[in-house]
Formats: structure tokens, C-alpha cells, sequence
């Protein structure tokens, strides 16, 4: 009896009231959702409306806005009725400005965002720079006191020199006194040859 129970065991899995959920597999890519609304890069849409902001910031859109709204109205109001595709009120001329600007808003409104992004990024990386700069010349800052402080403690050329001086004058100081005590100089014998003071230079 014991040993079915542990294959029953075995055979229910854990939460047995619970139906087994579907595990999705992690080296698998998901499946891609349908969208109903049609699909475009980011990018290039905001590269496109900056191109377009810039143009309509420009002095030769403004230029061409207006040449067109006086060949508009010239158009319907002086040539034959015939012709005429927009009367006297300008119905079409006002929704056309219109719908121009309301594209024209968002399409600004997009540019600026993206030219607040780069500039966000940029403020970063320089505030990221300065600090690294700051790092650095404190790191250098440390290291010319440390080599101050060690140079401190090290003989430097003057010292050595005032040093051997002061001992120089000692030894001859000491050597003066030492022959006026004995009151004899103790001549160089003359028959020292040449040839050694040659060699010695």
C-alpha cells in the first residue's frame, strides 16, 4: 500500500486545485500582438518634423504663405465667375490656414521636445564630465601635496652643499688648530715625482 502512495504523490502535481499554468519559454520570442494602428519609426517621423518646423520657421515660408494667400484671393475676386473655386468669404482659403496650423502646432511642439531631449542628454554627459574633471584634480591635488610633504623630508641639492661646507669650514677649523698647537708645518717632501700629480689630475 505505501508504495502507491508515493506514486500518487509523484503523479499530482503541487496545488493540485489549481490547474497547471502555461510557462512561456524564455529562448523563444514572443508572438507579436496585433496593432490597428498602422506602424512608423519614431525617428524618422521626428527627424521629418523637425525639418518641417525649421522650414516654417523660416522667413521664405512666410514669403510663400503670402505670395499664395494674394494669388487666392486675387484668383476668386478678379478673374471670371467661371474660374472662381472659392467666393467671397474665403470658406476654403480660412479651413486651409486653418488645418495648417494644427498641423503645424503638434509638428513645433514634437521638434522642441526632441531638441529638449538632446539637450538633456548633453547637460548630462557635462555634468558627468565636470565631475569626472573634479575627481581628478582633486586626485591631483592630493598627490602634489603627498609629493610636497615627501620632498619635505628629503635632501634636496642646497642642503647637501650648505651641509658639506659647514663641514669643510669644521675640518679646517679643527686642522688649524692642530697645527698652531704643535707649532711645526710638516713640509711636502720635493723629490715627490711629477708623474703622480699628473695621475692624481
Amino acid at each position: 500500500m505505501a508504495p502507491e502512495r508515493e506514486t500518487v504523490r509523484e503523479r499530482v502535481p503541487a496545488g493540485a486545485t489549481a490547474a497547471p499554468r502555461h510557462r512561456t519559454r524564455l529562448d523563444q520570442p514572443l508572438p507579436r500582438r496585433p496593432r490597428l494602428l498602422p506602424e512608423y519609426d519614431p525617428e524618422a517621423f521626428g527627424r521629418m518634423s523637425e525639418r518641417i518646423a525649421r522650414f516654417i520657421g523660416t522667413g521664405r515660408f512666410l514669403v510663400w504663405m503670402t505670395v499664395v494667400i494674394i494669388v487666392w484671393i486675387a484668383w476668386n475676386t478678379l478673374m471670371p465667375r467661371e474660374v472662381r473655386f472659392d467666393e467671397y468669404p474665403f470658406i476654403f482659403l480660412t479651413l486651409a490656414l486653418s488645418l495648417q496650423a494644427s498641423y503645424a502646432a503638434p509638428l513645433i511642439l514634437l521638434a522642441q521636445n526632441r531638441q529638449d531631449d538632446r539637450d538633456r542628454v548633453n547637460l548630462e554627459q557635462d555634468r558627468k564630465q565636470n565631475e569626472r574633471s573634479i575627481a581628478d584634480t582633486e586626485y591631483l591635488t592630493r598627490e602634489v601635496a603627498a609629493l610636497r610633504i615627501g620632498l619635505g623630508e628629503v635632501a634636496t641639492r642646497d642642503w647637501i652643499r650648505s651641509e658639506l661646507q659647514d663641514l669643510v669650514k669644521e675640518l679646517e677649523e679643527r686642522h688649524n688648530g692642530h697645527r698652531h698647537e704643535h707649532g711645526t708645518f710638516q713640509a711636502v717632501p720635493a723629490d715627490r715625482p711629477r708623474g703622480r700629480d699628473a695621475d692624481d689630475r
